[in-house]
């Protein structure tokens, strides 16, 4: 955090990369954002196992929730965009994305973690790594190496475009794709946690800086707490809606790998 003369604390890039809290100098090293991503993994695993331990012919209102959350990814997503076969098939990892992000961004907006676990390159990268092997995999599988055929070289094009399209195809199938998958994630993340951390910086100044001083100016920050909570509820959208592009746009990218033609 920096810090200027009048007093306000403004959010710096380096709270993503916190000092080590356990396990210091060892290849167990973990910081913040690290604890904070496992005790998202560890939260999300016991609501799923409380859900779906004891499954109700006559549902309670919690099993009712875990059970219309994992329809909607299992139907809105999955098998709306892949089919009912290709669906259920890449079911787990689509799923296992959805909540994954979906669990590691909701901790941005949640005290005292306050800071989105995705809101650090590797956990997106590596997600986004996964989904470029399924879909390649995918692709593969069902359709060996006609997939190569159908991906590079567009039919119905005059054969000499490919010297042109070809490149641009590697580029936007193979690298482009990763890459978006990675940065919507992250910079949504960045971004997010910056302006929700400016308006808590902000609040705080005025409310308790400049309006205990005698400074009237002080009451802004009665603006800037309700921006924050109008904000703090876009953030949790924000959280859910990444959650969902992210699963939906690795199901699309696997139902154009595995289509006969592109």
């Amino acid at each position: 955090m920096a810090a200027d003369d009048s007093g306000f604390h403004a959010p710096t890039i380096d709270q993503f990369f916190p000092g080590p809290l356990l396990f210091a100098g060892t290849p167990f090293e973990m910081n913040r954002i690290m604890i904070i991503r496992m005790l998202a993994v560890l939260v999300l695993v016991l609501w799923l196992w409380l859900g779906t331990r004891n499954m109700k012919l006559v549902p309670g209102r919690f099993q009712v929730s875990v059970e219309a959350l994992l329809g909607f990814v299992r139907n809105n997503i999955a098998i709306e965009t892949l089919g009912e076969k290709d669906g259920k098939r890449f079911l787990p990892v689509i799923m296992t994305m959805f909540f994954l992000v979906f669990a590691t961004n909701i901790t941005g907006p949640i005290p005292p973690l306050l800071i989105p676990g995705s809101s650090v390159i590797g956990l997106p990268l590596v997600l986004a790594v996964i989904a470029w092997a399924l879909f390649i995999y995918a692709g593969f599988r069902k359709l060996g190496w006609t997939y190569l055929k159908n991906a590079l070289f567009l039919p119905g094009v005059p054969k000499v475009l490919y010297i042109l399209l070809t490149p641009l195809e590697i580029l936007s199938t193979f690298i482009v794709r990763p890459v978006t998958l990675t940065l919507r994630l992250l910079m949504n993340m960045v971004s997010g946690h910056l302006l929700l951390a400016l308006v808590y910086a902000a609040s705080s100044f005025f409310l308790f800086t400049l309006l205990p001083s005698g400074n009237f100016l002080g009451l802004i920050g009665i603006g800037t707490v309700a921006f924050g909570l109008v904000y703090l509820v876009f953030e949790i959208f924000v959280a859910a809606l990444q959650a969902y592009v992210f699963a939906f746009l690795t199901a699309i990218y696997i139902q154009l790998a595995t289509a006969e033609e592109h």
